[in-house]
């Protein structure tokens, strides 16, 4: 049930015949993965936040610096040297304090995956790197969990989601593994993708609308333009094809 102050807060987006009150306690009831706290972590973290998911569960290993603020909308200036997942839930909670924020300084690794995903209802891509996307989508397959894409680069920027067992799932779109790198962007692109994932993420947990499921959301702010490509699952994919029946 919602609460008073929760249907006057909430008043806005319960009026979309959509989610109502019933979809609000959808979301009130969610817990979800963030895995990441920089770029596309901050506008994720704070809509989700602001929309109700009751339970948010942010995974980084980083603390904030100097060089984040151009676009880690979630920390300023008196935050560097602190831990990202601690400045991030300081943040969410002056934002909204009904929200549980559940701050874990860890890097995700192949050991720790399953304890960090455990007891959630989605896990969102927030990341920086080809590598540990696996990770999370390897493991947003063998648990069944949907898994929520974000990437972002320069002005452009992209985004798809996955449902385990039904739609193609990320590593069936890339091939290979990419090194990690320093790599330009400005903030404004992850405000973009983060924003779309949000929306995906508020869409499946209330049941409305049409997913960016084998679609892949292009984003080029130099053209402003948006593209879509489909995707299909590959039979041969290491994570959710054939391949990973025989590992």
């Amino acid at each position: 049930m919602l609460t008073a102050d929760e249907g006057q807060r909430y008043d806005r987006q319960i009026l979309i015949k959509e989610i109502g009150e019933e979809g609000q306690e959808k979301l009130k009831r969610a817990k979800v993965l963030v895995a990441g706290a920089g770029g596309l972590g901050s506008p994720i973290s704070l809509y989700l936040a602001a929309a109700g998911v009751g339970t948010i569960r942010l995974v980084d290993g980083d603390t904030v610096d100097l060089s984040n603020l151009n676009r880690q909308i979630l920390h300023g200036d008196r935050d560097i040297g602190r831990v990202k997942v601690h400045s991030a839930k300081d943040k969410l909670a002056l934002l909204n304090a009904a929200v549980k924020i559940e701050a874990l300084q860890v890097t995700i690794n192949e050991d720790n995956i399953n304890r960090l995903v455990e007891g959630c209802d989605l896990i969102v891509d927030a990341m920086d790197n080809l590598p540990t996307r696996y990770i999370l989508n390897k493991a947003a397959i063998e648990k069944g969990i949907p898994f929520f894409h974000g990437a972002v680069r320069g002005l452009e920027g992209r985004a798809m989601t996955i449902i385990p067992g039904k739609t193609p799932c990320l590593r069936c779109m890339y091939h290979g593994d990419v090194p990690k790198e320093k790599f330009p962007v400005i903030g404004v692109t992850p405000a973009v993708i983060g924003s779309i994932q949000a929306t995906e993420v508020i869409k499946y947990l209330v049941g409305m609308g049409d997913l960016l499921t084998g679609r892949l959301l292009i984003y080029d702010g130099m053209s402003m333009e948006f593209r879509e490509f489909k995707v299909s699952k590959n039979p041969q994919c290491e994570h959710c094809g054939e391949k990973s029946k025989r590992n």
